[in-house]
């Protein structure tokens, strides 16, 4: 009996650090990832502004996706919108306090299978120390080594849309939209 034990302790042991082993970390890539938004303003335009220190690690495992985990941080000072007055306003108090508030963070909590190439991601994203759960709709782009890097290189697009009061952004509603959407391009190097 006691061998019986053994072995299927061994055997569960062994099933996971299979999958231990199949799941990879990868470190993204800061000049091929960004978090663009886009929001109604006033019913006339849809200005955009983006995102562009992003930093984090993916552990992907390519055959069984929702065993997947993200962690990411975006850099709220790095916001660009291309008019210098626009993201001031954006960094104060009014919107993202970037003084009190330096880093957005987006962290999985579920990962569902949708298709062959596609993903919904469900996580916690902290913005201004508010945390909401949002889901993003993901396609993983392409695995292979990058011709820039010489590492193996995953890469990924993701849509999604939140509502801003969410978070106690309130500045300018409704005229500006509550919802915004999101577009977020990511590459990640594997650690080798």
């Amino acid at each position: 009996m006691k061998k019986l034990k053994i072995f299927f302790e061994t055997i569960f042991a062994y099933m996971f650090l299979v999958q231990l082993v199949q799941a990879e970390e990868y470190v993204i890539e800061k000049n091929h990832a960004s978090v663009t938004w886009i929001a109604d303003h006033f019913g006339y335009s849809h200005p955009s502004g983006k995102f562009t220190n992003i930093e984090g690690i993916i552990t992907f495992d390519e055959k069984n996706p929702e065993k997947s985990l993200v962690d990411v941080i975006v850099k709220v000072e790095s916001l660009n919108t291309g008019l210098f007055k626009f993201d001031q306003h954006l960094k104060s108090a009014d919107f993202f306090n970037v003084e009190r508030y330096e880093v957005a963070k987006f962290v999985g909590t579920k990962i569902m299978v949708t298709g062959k190439r596609t993903a919904k991601i469900s996580g916690d994203l902290t913005i201004v120390g508010v945390t909401k759960s949002v889901t993003l709709n993901a396609k993983f782009n392409k695995s292979g080594i990058s011709m820039i890097t010489q590492k193996p290189t995953i890469g990924f697009s993701a849509t999604g849309s939140i509502n801003r009061s969410d978070f106690g952004l309130n500045y300018g509603l409704p005229g500006v939209a509550d919802k915004v959407n999101l577009v977020i391009e990511v590459e990640a190097n594997r650690v080798i």
